[in-house]
């Protein structure tokens, strides 16, 4: 049958999958036998996606739009505009799914779908395929039960669960009401039915899934359910199976401990979300944490698993400053988790925080993924100083290659010293993108024993170390003069070749 439904979207890498559009496609009934699913990369040029979207001569593309890929497909939509507008666009997602606060994307389209789409978009493409008349052009999504729904799990091809992210939902929604996210909008969350869950999970990895990223806001919320998720897949543990779930940092009780200290090292990732250490900024933004407990619950997992943990910071909430958001990072810092992710607080439409935006002063960039820039505490100078850290403390810090070294950088006030490195070492390099890794060994070494006050033998035998440790063969030599010069050579190369292109 011909094709007259195209859902695609642009992720923001090729090894991410669209689950929104697979949930879409497993809920248009009939109409599937004409649809298919088109997914591409925020990387592809805009002109050879709709080359590729109107090889299938469509009647009807449907669009799922977020934050990270609203300018790429703006460009997109406006193309297919211009060289076929008998093609329906409909869009939907977080972007345009707040009614008073829209893109301006959705002047070029035909149909927005705002909150859950799964009923709402087949209902609208049956009208449009039948010649029914459709008297709005703004279409308020219905939420179906849980119990309602047409799980999308055996939509993911081979080539998905060979090459890509396997998303999975066990629950929807959030009881919780952190202003800075989406799901405070939520009134609770909704489990799915277990067995249903574990049926499907069970299929998939049959076919081959072994790496499973639960985006469940509460993973840990309902302990017994929980239990019984990981009790599923510690049945089929093997060497490759990989686990990710996001999980509330300050309820980590006896029963889920347990189970968890059966899991062999490298097969669990949490990311546990703890945003800020500050209780007059929780209290600000409506976020209900126990710091103390967090605290106690992240020494556990560091402890007692060998679980792979990924702790968020936001920086630029409401109330923060420079100061105080030092103090939420030395606390982590402490704890030790194997990642820091530094998220830059991002202004995300409809969400409660941004009642806050004139008291604060909160001032976000006005192109995505809407950036805060500066606020009534934190100037650009130093936002635009915490975006470096956080670029180079991923290079650094996250990227687990300088284990030996970064605690020479840190010493005993994490916060202030990495910032000293991070402004000494963009003033080297110019720049906080593709530094190479021995260009990133070299101007370690260079800041740290001429800004930073290290001794040289120290910075060599760390670096060293590490420097074998990331694969790398030999050792680095440290000639001063000539270490110095081919560190500084290099960067004013790339910068002339940059101006020459």
């Amino acid at each position: 049958m011909p094709t007259k439904i195209l859902l695609t979207t642009l992720n923001a890498r090729y090894m991410h999958t669209a689950f929104a559009l697979r949930y879409l496609y497993a809920n248009l009934h009939e109409l599937k036998s004409c649809a298919k699913i088109c997914e591409f990369t925020i990387q592809e040029r805009a002109i050879d996606i709709a080359e590729k979207l109107l090889k299938h001569n469509p009647l009807i593309i449907g669009f799922s739009i977020y934050i990270w890929n609203v300018e790429e497909t703006t460009e997109v939509i406006a193309l297919l505009k211009q060289i076929a507008p008998r093609v329906k666009i409909i869009v939907g997602g977080p972007e345009v799914s707040f009614a008073n606060d829209q893109p301006a994307l959705v002047e070029l389209v035909d149909h927005i779908i705002t909150g859950p789409g799964e009923s709402s978009f087949y209902r609208l493409c049956a009208d449009l395929i039948n010649q029914r008349p459709v008297l709005n052009r703004l279409i308020e999504g219905e939420a179906l039960p849980l119990n309602q729904l047409i799980l999308p799990y055996q939509y993911y091809s081979e080539d998905d669960i060979r090459n890509r992210l396997i998303y999975v939902e066990a629950s929807r929604g959030c009881p919780f009401k952190c202003e800075f996210c989406l799901s405070a909008l939520d009134k609770t969350a909704k489990p799915f039915e277990l067995n249903q869950f574990l049926e499907e999970m069970a299929a998939l990895h049959e076919r081959g899934a072994r790496n499973f990223k639960f985006i469940d806001r509460t993973f840990n919320l309902k302990v017994s359910s929980s239990v019984a998720i990981l009790e599923f897949f510690l049945d089929r543990m093997s060497d490759d199976l990989y686990l990710h779930f996001e999980v509330i940092p300050d309820q980590l009780p006896d029963l889920l401990k347990q189970t968890l200290v059966k899991f062999p090292p490298h097969s669990l990732q949490f990311e546990i979300g703890v945003q800020t250490f500050d209780p007059d900024i929780q209290n600000l933004i409506s976020r209900r944490q126990d710091n103390d407990k967090t605290c106690e619950n992240l020494r556990w997992l560091r402890g007692n698993t060998g679980a792979h943990i990924h702790a968020d910071l936001i920086f630029g909430l409401p109330g923060d400053s420079l100061e105080n958001f030092a103090n939420s990072f030395n606390q982590l810092v402490e704890l030790k988790p194997q990642e820091i992710q530094l998220g830059i607080l991002k202004r995300l439409r409809g969400a409660p925080i941004n009642r806050h935006s004139d008291d604060y002063q909160m001032r976000y960039n006005p192109k995505s993924p809407y950036n805060i820039l500066s606020t009534r505490d934190i100037d650009f100078q130093s936002m635009q100083r915490v975006n470096r850290f956080a670029r180079f403390w991923d290079l650094i810090g996250n990227s687990g290659r300088f284990k030996h070294t970064l605690p020479l950088i840190l010493d005993e006030d994490p916060f202030s010293r990495f910032l000293q490195f991070s402004d000494a070492l963009y003033r080297l390099a110019g720049r906080s993108w593709k530094i190479s890794l021995r260009q990133q060994f070299e101007l370690i070494f260079i800041v740290l024993e001429e800004h930073m006050e290290v001794g040289a033998d120290i910075i060599k035998h760390a670096l060293n170390l590490d420097y074998q440790y990331s694969g790398q063969k030999g050792l680095l030599e440290f000639d001063k003069t000539k270490f110095e010069n081919g560190a500084r050579t290099g960067i004013a190369n790339k910068r002339q070749k940059k101006h020459a292109d």
